[in-house]
């Protein structure tokens, strides 16, 4: 990696909430996928990723479901150690579940301290702002990282009842500026802003001191992140604007499948050099 393009990031051997707030006054972006076992999080642990989430999206991608509600607090503890087990540089942030900290602090930071002792992550993230302000704190006080999340909340898509841009009117917009800084008082080390309008975003990014994570949030913020089944085009279904496809997978994968079973019905394999 050019340390000229990373003059944080490469001068440290394993990321840290220091480290992403030197990268922030330092204007170097930050760079964050998700990861759901222990694979892919290796490949892009090595590849140099900055963050790695355990995100409740391995809800949708993993298990197959509409939304991320259904996924437990003991499944996301579950990926999270696999994801552990790949990781050497990534600092590592595990999502805590819908049911596991909404309306109860002391929930909270139980579930916070179980994914912190048996999965062994670094950091949990939490959606919402103002209403579990008490739950983030109660989890900080305990010595936990908190990495915070606005915008478009997947948690809350039944209230919402639509993945649509958040934040586009002015009652809305406030209330996001406001949480934004009650989350950073909080203690939070980071925000993810998902699906709001880039110049709110770019404000938001500028008013606070920790980083700042979009996901369909524009340019203006510091750092990006999307999920990795998205982004390397294993799901197909899933295209929203801000998608970025870096590759196909499905399309590959489905030829190779193909092929081996080619190879399977012609008797090509396997050969006499791939026996006993």
């Amino acid at each position: 990696m050019d340390k000229e393009l990373s003059p944080v990031g490469s001068q440290v051997k394993k990321i840290t909430t220091h480290v992403l707030k030197a990268m922030k006054h330092a204007g170097e972006k930050i760079s964050m996928l998700t990861a759901y076992d222990y694979s892919m999080a290796q490949i892009i642990d090595q590849a140099g990723i900055d963050i790695i989430l355990v995100g409740d999206s391995a809800s949708n991608v993993m298990a197959g479901h509409e939304t991320t509600l259904p996924i437990t607090l003991d499944q996301m503890i579950y990926h999270a150690a696999s994801v552990i087990r790949g990781v050497k540089n990534s600092l590592v942030v595990v999502d805590l579940p819908f049911g596991s900290y909404q309306g109860n602090s002391k929930e909270a930071l139980t579930s916070a301290i179980r994914i912190m002792k048996e999965a062994g992550a670094h950091s949990v993230k939490l959606e919402g702002g103002k209403e579990i302000k008490e739950s983030i704190e109660r989890i900080i006080s305990a010595g936990i990282p908190v990495m915070g999340h606005l915008g478009l909340t997947p948690q809350s898509i039944y209230k919402f009842g639509t993945y649509a841009v958040r934040a586009k009117e002015e009652e809305e917009e406030n209330k996001l500026k406001e949480d934004a800084k009650i989350l950073e008082e909080a203690g939070c080390f980071a925000i993810v802003l998902e699906k709001i309008p880039a110049k709110l975003a770019k404000e938001v990014a500028a008013s606070v001191e920790i980083p700042v994570i979009g996901i369909g949030a524009g340019n203006g913020v510091d750092g990006q992140v999307l999920v990795l089944h998205d982004m390397l085009g294993i799901t197909q279904e899933f295209s929203p604007r801000f998608l970025r496809r870096y590759n196909n997978l499905h399309e590959q994968i489905t030829q190779s499948v193909q092929a081996y079973i080619k190879d399977i019905k012609s008797k090509d394999f396997p050969n006499e050099n791939e026996q006993y």
